[in-house]
């Protein structure tokens, strides 16, 4: 096939040389028109001026985009003309996407001599162009783009959101200037299959979803303990054995006791399911990384073959989620059996990048194997973090040997990072910033900002989740690349990536509904300029959004129209005070105080609502008398201690401390499951609480809610002590009560006292401490999760 290359001075607007092979400058006699308007768009550019954003909504916006006069028309006469093979098969994505969308067929022609109603992919290197960047410049008689073969991939992604929603005889696309590239190089999502499975058709209509947004890579989950999903023909009994498990948990992990249902359940997918996959992302340029879980995580595989574990099982694949301590044994012939498989993974998968997991290890099994400590005193390894990090180096010299690049969760930094792995930053972003300060390089991926496995809006609406809170408007606000690191340093900040972990997503819409609109929001962090990062202006393209993925058939999130709520005391400390509002103007706020659903005759909300007793608030957003919102309801207790003023000892963790002290005196019940929202988080530290009832008082109980759930590392109190005190300075013990008791009350701890009276009361929840051997976070410092105090 010809090629060219155009070298440009952009700067001076400069063109500094054109070659074009001999069949080319055939192809430039004919259509000197496309030449022509191609360079003029190249010499045009100016990286020095700045365009100001027009109300297209493009997600993620375009680096500069300017609006000419006039539209282009796609009719059936129009043609597609592409001067390379590579392009030709994002032109041939494209005439699917607008005869199934539209019914119009479109011709794709490789050299074509049409001098009107054409749309040109120009499949060209540049100098000083950004990998997979690309230029597009649309007027009424034609479309022209010159870039990469991603960068052509992405300018017809960009036409598609111009595209007019409606299917008509011709299709309008307005008139424009646009030159586009990516900030970061991986811009991910991430899927787990092992958890829940979703049919091959699923997948690539996921593929479809990255590259609408210009994402270009899916981290593909594919072992865990609950499953195994990649037939491996040296091993069959992993699929065999390893991708069915007998039954599921029922409800969330954290309430108890756990329920199973009885139903098998499993799947996987074949080698040519895979290759059939990997063929279609690659058309979109994307690159899947698959991920083989080890040491860890490994449930399923042993159940298969557990003479590669210490004990020598049985196992069984797991039923429910959590961390279990059965582990990959090191020993050689568990090295043999993973260098087979990941052999056959590496064959399947071609990219460059290989996950091996490496998170939440329990050590227990290894510290009990008598071949595990010999092989410790034989390496001078000091411990069991030392023994991860051999195990995982010898897993890397292997993938390096053929040529690939390991990756791995940031545990893989304890004991010692392998010499060339790339480390993938979930617990927060500071594994990332300790690797790119080793120069390793780093994905970013950390919680609280990329987790769609949390809730998105309040959970009394949303699906089970998890855990957590990450609406759209935090996902949008994160910033991939600490400012903490060297210029030099952040250059190991590859990029970042959404995750979605699938222990409470068993069906493909709900997928759907957990990513959308978040991946809309990481895409925009991951592609614009940054200071082109304006939320209230993405919020408005976002809204108009929605009709496109109405027209796609999505299951979206509407949670970016909950109303927001905030509590407060009144000024007579004898109550809360609850303020509504909503991130939208146009429209208005009903609410009830009876527990009867809002409507346009209910209370029209004005300003802060007074709660001096027990009530159940219901409010929605109304727009052209229309409800937007969710109905949001909330229950508010009264008691003594409500609204009054408290203080603490020592503040929660800045993650879960999203009201401050006055969440332990507002009324609201945390709810189960929890909800980051409602809850103060203390790590490691104690809740040591003094609350002051504005007078004596007189009470017989006091109270006050804690969270159960070792599988977050959230862990029961092991003490709590009420104290009292009429002058705020010197406090009496009144009781205590123990451990074992906690135990049996789990969810709200009650201390019955007989009558007392006292104006300062002070209660002290004790920290478990560190997290016990064998469980999820081992050896790390407990959370103490602590929710509403109770005076009666």
């Amino acid at each position: 096939m010809p090629q060219y290359w155009v070298q440009v001075h952009l700067s001076g607007k400069i063109l500094n040389r054109l070659l074009f092979s001999s069949l080319y400058k055939t192809y430039l006699v004919l259509n000197m028109k496309i030449i022509f308007i191609l360079l003029f768009m190249i010499m045009l550019y100016d990286p020095s001026s700045t365009f100001a954003q027009n109300e297209f909504t493009l997600i993620p916006y375009p680096a500069s985009v300017t609006r000419e006069a006039g539209s282009f028309m796609i009719t059936d006469s129009t043609v597609i003309i592409v001067n390379d093979s590579s392009a030709y098969s994002s032109a041939e994505i494209f005439k699917e996407y607008i005869f199934r969308n539209y019914g119009i067929e479109l011709s794709v022609e490789l050299l074509s001599g049409a001098q009107n109603n054409f749309i040109s992919l120009s499949d060209a290197v540049y100098d000083k162009a950004e990998p997979e960047s690309y230029y597009l410049v649309i007027t009424p008689n034609s479309i022209n783009a010159v870039g990469d073969g991603a960068g052509l991939f992405h300018a017809l992604q960009t036409i598609i959101q111009l595209l007019p929603l409606e299917k008509t005889d011709s299709i309008e696309v307005p008139c424009m200037e646009i030159r586009d590239y990516p900030r970061y190089k991986w811009r991910g999502m991430h899927l787990d299959v092992s958890r829940h499975f979703f049919p091959k058709e699923f997948i690539k209509r996921y593929i479809d979803f990255l590259a609408l947004y210009k994402m270009n890579m899916f981290h593909w989950h594919l072992t865990d303990d609950q499953g195994w999903r990649i037939e491996i023909k040296k091993y069959p009994k992993l699929t065999e054995i390893g991708s069915w498990r007998n039954g599921t948990l029922i409800g969330h992990y954290s309430q108890f006791p756990h329920r199973y249902d009885s139903t098998r359940y499993g799947g996987y997918y074949t080698q040519d399911d895979i290759k059939e996959i990997v063929e279609y992302a690659e058309k979109r340029y994307i690159t899947i990384v698959p991920e083989i879980e080890m040491p860890g995580h490994s449930l399923a595989a042993l159940a298969s073959y557990p003479e590669y574990s210490c004990t020598g099982g049985p196992f069984e694949v797991a039923n429910e989620w959590g961390v279990f301590e059965d582990v990959y044994c090191p020993r050689e012939e568990t090295f043999k059996f993973l260098e087979d498989v990941l052999t056959e993974v590496m064959e399947l998968f071609p990219g460059k990048y290989i996950h091996v997991g490496g998170d939440e290890v329990p050590k227990d099994s290894w510290k009990q194997c008598k071949d595990c400590q010999e092989l410790m005193k034989k390496e001078g390894l000091k411990d069991e973090n030392e023994l991860e990090s051999y195990f995982i180096r010898r897993i890397e010299k292997f993938i390096n040997s053929k040529g690939r690049t390991m990756i791995g969760w940031d545990e893989i930094l304890e004991g010692g990072l392998a010499p060339n792995a790339v480390v993938m930053s979930w617990r927060g972003t500071k594994g990332g910033i300790e690797a790119a300060r080793q120069n390793h390089d780093v994905v970013m991926t950390p919680g609280g900002y990329c987790y769609f496995d949390h809730y998105q809006g309040n959970p009394k609406f949303e699906p089970i989740a998890i855990g957590g809170y990450t609406p759209v408007e935090k996902v949008y606000s994160f910033e991939p690349t600490p400012d903490s690191l060297t210029q030099e340093e952040q250059k190991h900040i590859l990029g970042a990536q959404g995750n979605v972990w699938t222990e409470y997503i068993p069906a493909a819409g709900q997928v759907e509904y957990m990513v959308f609109p978040r991946v809309c929001a990481l895409s925009e962090v991951l592609w614009s300029p940054k200071e082109q990062r304006n939320y209230d202006n993405f919020k408005k393209r976002l809204i108009q959004h929605f009709a496109l993925l109405d027209k796609l058939g999505i299951n979206y999130s509407r949670a970016i129209y909950e109303m927001k709520t905030s509590t407060g005391p009144l000024d007579t400390k004898n109550g809360i005070s609850l303020t509504l509002g909503s991130d939208f103007t146009d429209g208005k706020i009903y609410y009830t105080i009876d527990g009867t659903e809002p409507t346009l005759s209910s209370f029209n909300y004005t300003s802060p609502i007074k709660i001096t007793k027990n009530a159940l608030i219901k409010a929605a957003y109304f727009e052209n008398n229309v409800r937007k919102s969710n109905i949001i309801e909330q229950q508010f207790y009264i008691n003594k201690v409500t609204g009054k003023s408290i203080t603490l000892k020592d503040p929660p963790d800045n993650r879960y401390n999203y009201g401050g002290s006055f969440t332990l005196v507002d009324g609201i019940k945390g709810m189960i499951p929890w909800y980051g929202k409602e809850w103060l988080g203390f790590k490691g530290t104690d809740c040591d609480a003094v609350i002051d009832l504005g007078k004596t008082e007189s009470f017989s109980k006091v109270s006050i809610d804690v969270l159960n759930d070792d599988g977050s590392w959230i862990y029961l109190p092991k003490k709590v002590e009420l104290y009292i005190s009429d002058d705020g300075i010197n406090f009496t013990k009144v009781k205590d009560v123990q451990e074992s008791e906690i135990a049996e009350m789990k969810r709200e701890i009650e201390i019955e006292i007989g009558e007392v009276s006292a104006r300062y009361v002070r209660i002290a929840a004790e920290n478990f401490g560190m997290v016990p051997s064998g469980k999820p976070g081992e050896g790390h410092s407990a959370w103490l999760f602590v929710d509403e105090i109770t005076i009666e």
